[in-house]
């Protein structure tokens, strides 16, 4: 037979089941038909759809009326009315011909069915129409309802007419809705609260398996006489016809579901007679097996169907027993609901194509059963896939409600192989979907592709659409092919010869000159690509002639680093000529729009287009063009989104079908391609990031402390992401006149007592202070400190202190991190004492170092933390003498691990048992240690725990597989999955290694993010009233950042609720989706108005949590309550007033881009330089991050400009968060491209400048501190700290460019709030300019990177940041001259 598939058009291609022999039997005439038949009801209404759809601006909007089975006009017969509610489409269409064939069959009976999507009950046309039908029903069935608002409006519909109801049905779905099953005298409304013989059952099976309720349900089934024996006769024969009623629509068809209905009519509906006629028993089909479109049955057995599929099917198709073998994981409820055209569609492409496929199904939701059962050899550990591509959306073990994620990761781990999760559409019609710019509905991107990737998923592809008015799944021709190219691009890296494997290497330059190629976050990326190219060198892999060191490697694919960028005859491997370009590339037409005809002005000689990058033997290291806006500040003012040029798509062209790339390696946090345009999540053949990387295997280096973004990338570029470390944090210390600050203070400490002496030093450490610019953090005094008393005189002496406590102990990542090269004994030593600083009640209750030591003499930690903020100067010195001790005590456990070059190797895990023996006698190494260092009556039964997480988090620190990780991603091998995030708050982030995901979107904020947030929250507000004559702020702008709530599990989310006075909730299943508003008089404060920018990615990961804010912010607009006393009323009555809407349209207060757009851009003009003034970065922000989300229209993000400013002009402060150490206010641009410092300032009425704060929670005791403050301890720590930027300096070229980039981004702060202090700049000068020594460093290493800096120092003085002398600014422009004509190669 021809094996290509036979497309419907606009549908996709034919298919369904033909077993003979099971009633599944259908001619191929039949088949067609029925494929074809949906999609031509929608393709007449899609435009209605669509337009409807857009105006409720909800995901869908298709019609339960569609859907509706009555009886002819006239008919006499008795009617059972049943109303049913599914979460799973395809039993539309099986209710439907059920009820269809009861009214042409049935003498007594006849069936009206009205039946609903859950999702069609946000609508609230449909939800009145759904209680109006409820009212008159005789029967309620619902199924899989685990929505929480939606399951909250069926309770509330149905619970009302539950006694009047003949039978009230519901299979697995939230607790509410299971409470109001009810069939005779079965009842499930004590559910969680009953001991009867099922629940308690039932509890045991769950807790034995681990498993999903649905599954609990199936070994009910199968154990049902155990457990009727236990029950009365009436109860037992109620509870079974429940028990048979699952059974029955287990089986999915519509034989099986009209006997379902004619049981419960002919059982318990008492206005229909009773037929007198047998119901037949349930068709039962196998809980796991194989399957085939072809097949004459589905097979229990794996040598059956490879007997069927070797001996009769493949000799049609054309494979061998040497074709790959792609595993396909599939839901039976498709198959026996003859629903399964989308299924058919990917076999016969992938047959097609040259591939075997080996097909099993489950019955429930664990689908690793048939994954152990059937992917191996016969009696063998060896697989016979060798890719798995499951087309359920589900998590491989557990559904909507519970998974098993530890059990799903074994049985992928030992299977080990690739595993694409690929996605079928659930809530939406195919033309719901391809028209919104989100894309795939946010509940389906929380259940079936955020917990998947938690397995170690790939590639979430929609595949399949669903029809409105069928509900059967269309399978979408250009999504089936890509998933089949994908799985065979996949499943050929495991069979392809190392030697002949072709490895392309993007590296990223940004801002895009010479002095950036090869940026990535704390990443040295060339000496990371030599060590990756020597690895695979070792593997066997062709690498050619190897440079023989990173330099080397970087002058040949830079070839010149002083070179401008831009031009044309460096660096280019490939010259693509325009028709070559327009054969390969299909959619270069779609970028005339935004760049007009090919070659273009961007990586272009004007008749060619320029693949810039070096081979090396069958390793491509390419460079990765530029988003190409950033030099032009209009369209970044003006355009919505970034667009890929012609450059940048001819480099993935090059890739893709001209070099013939086995694997695509992204090297670095990050690029370009993952942020190209698109829908959010769910990539339709259109959206950029789709089309560029095209069938290619995206492998991607990505930094373990930014999850969020690399699930961008895994989402939207279909990455496997392999996260690599950050370099260790150190301390920052103290040097220069902060050092000799720090001598006078321990000088003062000992001869305080002596008056004379001690103001002497006082005076003297004033003096420094000021010296050290101090004045703006610390109120000194202009007179002798003579006349102040020892009382004043230690409170001086104890705040500065702290000042430079704060400074030392601040946690800097030092130098750049290698792939591949473990951590030394003092890098570790630092992470793990800030790992040992936290208290962990999650794991044992294990106390925090700092806590036990404090204990020890007989102090709570929280006191001191308090009593130093203050400024205390014992308490201060207690911390520093506290924290000291700690370091000592962790060097004491890593002692015994350091190699010769003082290296961490290996870990020498302490015999526990034995030195627990000697508590009474001997003292421990690190008992030792802090005994030394003043503290001897530490508890060792509280240090023993500790220090034995200590060790284990230690031997995860040093343990490497960030090479061992990419060698097997390129052998077509499973990447182990792990969570990103800060590995001191979470060191289950190490090892790296991992393919990184995020986390279940539903579970934040925990209950620790709410307690941190409710502690930060109170230090500002009080901060704020104290700067604001004791009056609360009335409204704050906020910036929600992805990462950050990922790795904090939602603190600033939770902070956004507990200002506007509301506490989050979690639902039965713990699913954080409620919200509490809290009565005033708990609250004991104003409602404290918020403005909620969020970020990009955010937006993308966390919409439900979106919609929880702008809920609670809503339910405090509408609430009764003295305005004085809710501000988020007080302003949404003044606005509605203002804007002529009303108080809930008002009350909008989450903005973000819009759909598949990031940032604001102004830090790509801050970095570009090309701006005239402010106000055009002001212009731009509105531009850009004005749209709107409304939870009652969460389909759409509207352009709301005039609510966003309404709303920013009361606001009295600005506010975002630090979360960890490796990322600070400088080190990245987002912090400023998303401050509205300025912005605010110019909207206000009064002009006033708001006050801006900075939460800082890197350490166990959480600071909020001042933007200008925060700026400050950033430039003291890292810019001018030689410990900082030695280490930079280290790594030579990419160091220099950190230090540039940390000295632009300062500027970039100063841009958008003005709270940059003078002598920073100052400082910055006199460090790196007027040092000749310096000056040549920084020539020599990266002379584009010096440049850059000279520029920012000439740029801020330009627009009135910096004053300083004429001599300065004539020495920054002799050096500007300099270094551009060494660049320019002028002698």
């Amino acid at each position: 037979m021809d094996c290509r598939p036979a497309f419907v058009p606009g549908c996709g291609v034919l298919g369904s089941s033909s077993f003979a022999g099971n009633g599944l039997t259908r001619s191929t005439n039949e088949r067609t038909r029925l494929c074809g038949q949906g999609h031509r009801n929608v393709a007449r209404s899609s435009r209605v759809v669509v337009r409807s759809m857009l105006q409720t601006g909800l995901f869908t909007d298709s019609n339960p009326n569609v859907r509706k089975v009555s009886p002819k006009k006239g008919d006499e017969r008795k009617c059972m009315k049943v109303v049913y509610v599914v979460l799973e489409s395809q039993y539309q269409s099986t209710m439907t011909a059920a009820a269809k064939s009861i009214n042409e069959k049935s003498e007594n009976l006849s069936m009206e069915v009205c039946g609903y999507l859950v999702e069609e009950l946000r609508n609230p046309e449909n939800f009145e129409m759904f209680k109006k039908d409820v009212a008159e029903a005789n029967v309620f069935i619902g199924s899989l309802i685990f929505v929480q608002e939606i399951a909250e409006k069926v309770a509330e519909a149905v619970a009302p007419h539950r006694d009047s109801l003949d039978a009230c049905i519901v299979f697995p779905s939230m607790p509410e809705v299971m409470r109001l099953n009810k069939l005779g005298s079965f009842s499930m409304s004590q559910l969680g609260q009953s001991k009867s013989a099922i629940a308690s059952f039932m509890k045991k099976k769950r807790q034995q398996s681990g498993s999903s309720f649905e599954d609990g349900m199936l070994k009910l089934l199968r154990t049902l006489p155990k457990v009727l024996k236990y029950l009365p006769v009436e109860k037992a024969q109620d509870a079974r016809s429940f028990m048979m009623s699952f059974q029955y629509w287990l089986g999915g068809t519509p034989e099986n579901v009209e006997n379902f209905l004619l049981m419960i009519a002919d059982k318990y509906v008492e206005a229909v007679p009773s037929s007198g006629q047998a119901v037949a028993d349930p068709e039962v089909f196998p809980d796991v097996g194989l399957w085939h479109p072809l097949a004459p049955k589905m097979f229990e057995s794996l040598a059956e169907y490879e007997k069927w599929y070797e001996e009769e099917h493949m000799p049609k198709c054309g494979l061998t027993m040497n074709s790959p073998t792609v595993g396909l994981v599939l839901q039976r409820s498709h198959m026996i609901t003859r629903d399964d055209c989308h299924y058919v569609s990917l076999v016969s492409e992938l047959e097609a194509s040259g591939a075997r496929v080996l097909p099993v199904f489950a019955g429930g939701l664990d689908f690793s059963v048939p994954v152990n059962k059937f992917y191996y050899h016969e009696g063998t550990t060896e697989a016979n896939v060798d890719v798995v591509v499951s087309l359920t959306g589900f998590a491989l073990v557990g559904g909507p409600a519970k998974q098993d994620h530890p059990k799903a990761i074994e049985t992928l781990k030992k299977l080990d192989r690739p595993y694409m999760c690929c996605v079928p559409l659930v809530f939406q019609t195919f033309e719901e979907w391809r028209d919104s710019d989100l894309g795939l509905h946010p509940v389906q991107v929380a259940l079936q592709v955020s917990l998947p990737e938690i397995d170690g998923a790939l590639e979430p592809v929609i595949f399949a659409g669903r029809d409105g008015p069928t509900g059967r799944s269309i399978p979408m021709q250009n999504r089936i092919e890509t998933v089949a190219k994908r799985a065979m691009k996949w499943a050929n890296l495991r069979r392809r010869a190392v030697q002949d494997k072709k490895i392309a290497i993007t590296l990223f330059s940004f801002p895009p000159d010479k002095g950036n190629i090869g940026t990535a976050a704390y990443l040295d990326v060339f000496g990371s690509v030599h060590k990756v190219l020597e690895g695979l060198q070792r593997e066997g892999y062709n690498v050619g002639e190897l440079p023989e060191t990173a330099e080397d490697l970087l002058e040949e694919v830079v070839h010149d680093k002083e070179a401008r960028f831009n031009s044309p005859n460096l660096n280019i491997a490939y010259k693509m000529s325009v028709p070559e370009y327009e054969e390969h590339c299909g959619y270069q037409e779609d970028l005339h729009e935004n760049w007009g005809a090919p070659p273009g002005h961007l990586n272009s000689d004007g008749q060619n287009l320029l693949v810039f990058g070096k081979e090396f033997g069958n390793v491509f290291v390419g460079i990765q063009p530029s988003f190409g806006y950033e030099g032009d500040p209009m369209r970044l003012l003006f355009s919505k989104s970034a667009s890929p040029h012609h450059g940048f798509a001819a480099f993935y062209t090059y890739l893709e079908s001209i070099w013939g790339a086995d694997a695509c390696l992204h090297f670095g946090t990050h690029g370009s391609l993952e942020f190209m345009p698109g829908k959010q999540v769910g990539m339709s053949g259109d959206c950029y990031p789709d089309q560029l990387i095209s069938s290619i295997p995206n492998i991607y280096y990505y930094a373990a402390n930014n999850p969020s973004e690399a699930t961008i990338a895994k989402r939207r570029s279909y990455a496997g992401t392999i996260s690599y470390l950050t370099p260790p944090a150190e301390n920052a210390g103290l040097y220069r006149g902060l050092k000799e600050m720090s001598e006078l203070v321990a000088s003062y400490q000992g001869l305080k007592d002596n008056e004379l002496r001690a103001t002497a030093i006082c005076n003297s450490l004033v003096e420094k202070a000021r010296q050290c610019n101090f004045e703006r953090d610390v109120p000194l005094p202009e007179d002798d400190c003579k006349g102040m008393g020892q009382e004043k005189m230690d409170d001086l002496v104890g705040k500065l202190y702290k000042k430079l406590i704060e400074i030392e102990s601040r946690l800097l990542p030092c130098g750049l991190h290698t792939v591949g090269k473990p951590p030394t004994a003092e890098e570790a030593v630092a992470t793990l004492v800030n790992i040992a600083s936290l208290d962990r009640p999650e794991d044992g209750g294990l106390k925090a170092l700092p806590r036990i030591v404090a204990e020890s003499v007989g102090r709570d930690i929280d006191d001191v933390y308090r009593s130093s903020d203050m400024g205390k100067f014992e308490d201060v010195d207690l911390l520093q003498r506290i924290t000291f001790a700690a370091r000592d005590a962790v060097t004491a456990i890593v002692k015994n691990s350091v190699n010769q070059e003082g290296r961490v190797e290996s870990v020498t895990l302490m015999d526990m048992g034995s030195l627990i023996d000697k508590i009474m006698k001997v003292k421990s190494p690190w008992g030792e240690a802090l005994a030394d260092a003043g503290f001897p009556d530490c508890k060792e039964e509280d240090l023993v725990p500790l220090v034995e997480y200590l060790e284990v988090c230690l031997k995860q620190v040093v343990q490497d597989n960030e090479l061992g990780a990419l060698i097997s991603a390129l052998e077509g091998r499973y990447i182990i999955p792990g969570p990103g995030g800060d590995p001191v708050r979470n060191p289950d982030v190490l090892p790296t290694g991992k393919n990184m995901h995020a986390l279940d979107p539903q579970s934040i904020p925990t209950s620790a993010a709410i307690s941190s947030a409710q502690t930060i929250v109170e230090k500002l507000l009080l901060r704020l009233k104290a700067e604001n004559d004791g009056t609360y702020p009335e409204s704050i702008a906020m910036v929600l950042w992805g990462t950050d709530n990922i790795k904090t599990y939602g603190e600033s989310l939770a902070q956004v609720l507990a200002m506007v006075g509301v506490e989050p909730l979690p639902d039965n299943l713990g699913r954080v989706n409620k919200v509490r508003l809290i009565p005033l008089e708990e609250l004991g404060r104003p409602r404290v108005d918020v403005v909620v920018n969020c970020s990009g990615v955010f937006r993308d990961l966390f919409i439900n949590q979106m919609a929880l804010i702008d809920r609670a912010v809503k339910m405090a607009a509408e609430a009764d309550e003295p305005v004085e006393m809710n501000f988020v009323r007080k302003h949404a009555l003044e606005q509605a007033e203002e804007l002529g809407v009303t108080v809930r349209e008002a009350a909008q207060r989450v903005f973000s881009n819009s759909s598949g757009s990031y940032s604001s851009n102004v830090s790509l003009t801050v970095e570009n330089g090309g701006w005239e003034d402010e106000q055009q970065l002001q212009q731009m922000y509105l531009n850009r991050k004005s749209f709107a989300f409304n939870s009652d229209r969460p389909g759409v993000m509207e352009m709301q400009s005039d609510v966003f400013q309404s709303a920013l002009k009361k606001c009295d402060a600005t506010f975002q968060n630090l979360d960890s150490s490796e990322i600070s206010l400088t080190d990245v641009s987002h912090y400023f491209d998303s401050d509205p410092t300025n912005l605010v300032q110019s909207l206000r009425d009064d002009g006033k400048k708001p006050l801006s704060y900075i939460a800082d929670t890197t350490t166990a005791n959480g600071q909020v501190r001042s933007l200008s403050e925060t700026v400050r301890l950033d430039t003291r720590t890292k810019l001018l700290n030689p410990k900082w930027y030695e280490g930079m300096l280290s790594s030579g070229y990419e160091g220099a460019r950190e230090i540039s980039k940390r000295l632009r981004n300062t500027m970039g702060w100063s841009a958008t709030s003005g709270q940059v202090d003078n002598w920073v700049y100052e400082d910055a000068n006199t460090t790196f300019m007027a040092d000749p020594e310096m000056q040549k460093r920084l020539l020599e290493m990266n002379p584009n990177s010096f440049r850059s800096m000279v520029t920012t120092l000439l740029e801020a003085n330009g627009r009135g940041y910096w004053e300083t002398t004429e001599e300065n600014l004539d020495r920054l422009r002799e050096l500007y001259q300099e270094v551009e004509d060494r660049i320019e190669g002028v002698e």
